[in-house]
């Protein structure tokens, strides 16, 4: 049968009973075929990205073996992608999760309808559910998958497909967003009313006869990951037991080959193919798979390896993650025996996917028609700058970026009508891109670099805390008190707010509360502080669960507004001095 027919999906509500759900339809898929005669092997090559998160356009270059090098761009992957499947005709696109969301403003605009439709045009087969594609919620998640106007939309009236798209691009995607023809799949997502999972938990793709079992899955901890009310009735089950569960019913099937697309990773110490040192959640949770497991294609933690770590049996299998943005590809050799479809080697390496390589014409054209809509929002001049503002933080957690974003999120709830904070606190995981000054351009900010750093849509929020729920607070940064985070999340806190914390410190006591002071005072246990952040952390995210103790809310304006605003009354904008965070031994 040839390889590029048959997609199956198991249904969402149990786990029995395949059904085809839809044909594969890759970007300038091969004609109709007759099967070769494999012998004794079948070999195929499965192509796997991770954390694209809607860079259409080339993104920034990669670092790799202490060289910039110039990678990416969908255009450019749609060009790589076509020379390894007419070298591989047998072959199968996958994605570890984190599809779309903290995307550039060139998809985000438009809801991250260009992200699908450009993963369609290139044929992705599968795409793990990741963290990030619970950032509107679960029922857009839905709308990215089966298709449909936006509700924002809807409401106002507006057309479900942007009239500025070309002939050509709106004859090959459709006059209204039709969602995608890949398949998401969520393994340990489950809808606590109805039972059954969200999305698939796994897919099946068929080569010359023989099945490959796909299984995919998020991290168990997405909900300290996303706004608490975008996942609300959904249940996160933990990832190797998912797994374990499901291998039997593979193998009930026939299916012998079993690949986990996993949105989780970990952080390697050696080269881009190797796992020297590796440390993070994909050790453990590969050490306790199922030895039947044959590949791991992992994400999330935007890092590059391709090696093997025990299962638990002991025996290594292979797990591989490609870095992000679509800038690397973890190029994937599964050999099957022909009958009895068990595997009988596996191989990877991560290859860069370089600009010199030539652009697919239908994908760049994609990318013009979204890049030319939305060019009049991404190049408006909002501000400038004398200096870069990076995110990295120094030893006590505090950045440059951190402590301006904070500062503009103080500023604008600062007014009695506006909430009458005295403090803003702000995740660094919400802090997504630099401010790099250019001297060409004078230090100018546009509008596509703010949003590139914030762009989640979030808006603020305006509460009262006690003093000792502020230091409470401030605990929560740190693993076991209660978040159980695998590390420390250390908050960016807003002018006029400082503390200590010591890193020998117990768990719940790592903050020295006498240290904690605000406008030059030590802050009261007592006494009533208005805090502004921002809706994601209000809602407990990030496993701050004291936000939400906040009472007397004030709804407040984007906070992408607030920076914005921050620009256009404090430009030329000069980097300061951290030290409102100071960390002890």
């Amino acid at each position: 049968m040839n390889s590029h027919i048959i997609v199956r999906t198991l249904a969402a509500s149990a786990l029995s009973g395949l059904s085809v759900i839809h044909a594969a339809r890759p970007y300038a898929a091969p004609g109709p075929a007759v099967a070769p005669d494999h012998g004794q092997t079948i070999e195929v090559k499965i192509i796997a990205v991770n954390d694209f998160h809607g860079h259409l356009r080339p993104p920034g270059n990669l670092m790799l073996n202490d060289a910039a090098v110039a990678a990416g761009g969908v255009a450019h992957l749609a060009g790589y992608l076509r020379k390894l499947r007419a070298a591989h005709p047998d072959n199968v696109l996958v994605s570890a999760g984190d599809l779309i969301g903290a995307s550039p403003l060139i998809s985000a605009n438009f809801q991250d309808e260009p992200t699908i439709e450009a993963m369609n045009l290139l044929g992705l087969d599968f795409n793990a559910v990741g963290n990030h594609e619970f950032d509107e919620g679960r029922d857009e998640l839905l709308r990215m998958q089966s298709g449909g106007c936006h509700p924002v939309l809807q409401r106002a009236g507006r057309s479900c497909r942007e009239r500025g798209l070309s002939p050509t691009i709106r004859s090959r995607v459709g006059r209204k967003f039709k969602g995608a023809d890949f398949r998401f799949l969520a393994a340990n997502v489950f809808d606590r009313k109805s039972g059954g999972t969200l999305f698939p938990p796994y897919g099946i793709k068929q080569f010359h006869g023989r099945d490959i079992g796909f299984i995919g899955l998020t991290l168990k901890t997405t909900p300290n990951l996303v706004k608490p009310s975008g996942v609300k009735d959904l249940e996160f089950r933990d990832e190797a037991e998912t797994v374990n569960a499901l291998v039997p019913v593979l193998r009930s099937k026939g299916i012998e080959a079993v690949v986990v697309l996993i949105h989780e990773g970990g952080h390697p110490g050696g080269g881009p193919d190797g796992c020297g040192g590796i440390a993070g959640p994909i050790v453990d949770i590969v050490r306790r798979l199922d030895p039947e497991v044959d590949l791991v294609v992992s994400g999330h933690t935007h890092e590059t390896y391709a090696c093997r770590l025990p299962n638990a049996a002991g025996e290594p299998v292979l797990v591989t993650s490609a870095h992000d943005y679509g800038r690397l590809v973890s190029d994937i050799d599964l050999v099957l025996d022909a009958k009895s479809g068990e595997v009988v080697s596996t191989a990877a390496r991560n290859l860069v996917v370089s600009r010199e390589i030539t652009p697919e014409p239908l994908l760049a054209r994609l990318v013009e028609d979204y890049g030319r809509l939305s060019r009049p929002i991404e190049e408006r001049i909002i501000g400038r700058i004398t200096a870069s503002f990076t995110r990295a933080p120094n030893a006590a957690g505090e950045s440059a970026l951190g402590d301006l974003i904070a500062d503009a999120q103080l500023e604008a709830t600062r007014g009695r009508k506006d909430g009458g904070a005295t403090v803003a606190f702000m995740n660094s995981g919400g802090i997504r891109a630099d401010f790099s000054y250019a001297l060409e351009t004078k230090g100018r900010v546009r509008y596509r670099e703010a949003f590139d750093t914030q762009p989640f849509g979030g808006t603020l929020v305006t509460m009262s805390l006690t003093g000792a729920q502020i230091e409470q607070l401030l605990e929560q940064q740190f693993p076991g008190c209660p978040n159980g985070q695998p590390g420390n999340r250390i908050l960016q806190v807003s002018a006029g707010f400082e503390y200590t914390w010591r890193a020998s410190g117990q768990a719940c006591d790592k903050v020295d509360p006498a240290s904690i002071r605000l406008g030059g005072k030590s802050l009261d246990p007592g006494k009533t502080y208005r805090i502004a952040t921002n809706n994601f952390l209000a809602d407990g995210g990030d496993g701050f669960s004291l936000f939400t103790q906040g009472t007397d809310r004030l709804a407040g304006i984007p906070e992408l507004s607030a920076l914005e605003r921050y620009f256009r009354r404090h430009s030329p904008l000069t980097p300061g001095t951290p030290g409102r965070i100071r960390r002890l031994p």
